[in-house]
């Protein structure tokens, strides 16, 4: 099986053309998927990533280019991931020949449009047209019943809620999805982050405790932010079946828009994560967030697929 490792500012996968022969979309169909992302994933004794991605042909009657299918780490299928779809554009742009402008691509979220620039003849950078956040507990999915209202809050901040992670304490935050799951916890609500904070944060104590919670019935991404100014914030992420990652770019877009609920962020900020940048903007007049990043090669190989 031939792979590409790719990445978007740290978030790597390993990539597969599921689409592009008979051979390849057979191959899709017959193997396990799960236990292949779990091996290839495998830091030590695989290529190492934190999931796989396939790109897979639409949907019978879907109008798009490509489609993304999204493998977590232990193997378990995510609906989406904001890192991963612009390397799956950059896949079928330089590999695939894919030449539209914009690009649609087909995720578990929907269809997205993706608009991007090219060096060389290759794709470089992609702004993600992500759709509107979902803010609805019982699509996101949260059962809100299970958690606390957080103490004195008020104003746009009672939309938080109080997560009790056991002997990892409480934390303060709100739930966005962006096709997938996601809780934010700000600093200005958790005295943990503030000052050298986050970089201290113990978070593979906090994460899996805050992923596992049983007010989040698919589990959750969970993102820990420091707020710099109103257009600018540092983030670290705990990704559901993934764990710590470089970066996660749904979680950016849902940490804009919390912080835009809850009066901390402007519409458009700089989210600084730890493997890079990421460029996000919640459009006032379509409610569409918009994510703009790089999407880069590591390596191609040859998997033996057993």
């Amino acid at each position: 099986m031939r792979f590409v490792k790719m990445h978007g500012i740290g978030n790597d996968y390993v990539y597969v053309d599921a689409c592009s022969t008979d051979a390849a979309r057979a191959f899709a169909l017959r193997a396990d998927l799960p236990r292949l992302a779990r091996r290839i994933s495998d830091r030590h004794r695989g290529v190492g990533s934190d999931g796989l991605i396939l790109v897979c042909a639409p949907g019978a009657g879907v109008a798009a280019h490509v489609r993304m299918r999204m493998f977590n780490a232990d193997g378990s299928e995510s609906e989406m991931c904001g890192n991963g779809v612009r390397c799956i554009a950059k896949f079928a742009h330089d590999r695939l020949g894919v030449r539209a402008a914009p690009m649609l691509v087909e995720t578990g979220r929907g269809v997205l449009s993706i608009a991007y620039e090219t060096l060389a003849g290759k794709l470089t950078s992609a702004t993600v047209d992500m759709g509107e956040p979902i803010l609805d507990a019982a699509r996101i999915p949260v059962d809100e019943s299970r958690l606390r209202s957080a103490p004195a809050a008020g104003g746009a901040h009672a939309i938080e809620r109080v997560v009790d992670a056991g002997e990892a304490g409480d934390w303060i935050g709100g739930c966005v999805s962006m096709g997938n799951p996601h809780v934010v916890f700000f600093d200005a609500a958790n005295g943990a982050l503030c000052g050298d904070g986050l970089a201290a944060l113990k978070i593979a104590e906090v994460g899996p405790r805050i992923e596992n919670h049983p007010a989040f019935p698919r589990r959750v991404n969970a993102h820990f932010v420091r707020v710099l100014s109103p257009r600018e914030a540092a983030m670290r992420t705990w990704e559901r079946g993934a764990g710590a990652t470089q970066a996660c770019g749904t979680g950016a877009c849902a940490v804009l828009v919390a912080g835009v609920r809850t009066g901390r962020l402007d519409r458009r900020a700089t989210l600084h994560l730890p493997g890079g940048d990421l460029q996000v903007e919640w459009d006032d007049r379509t409610n569409h967030v918009l994510m703009t990043g790089p999407a880069e090669d590591v390596f191609e190989g040859e998997w033996n697929v057993e």
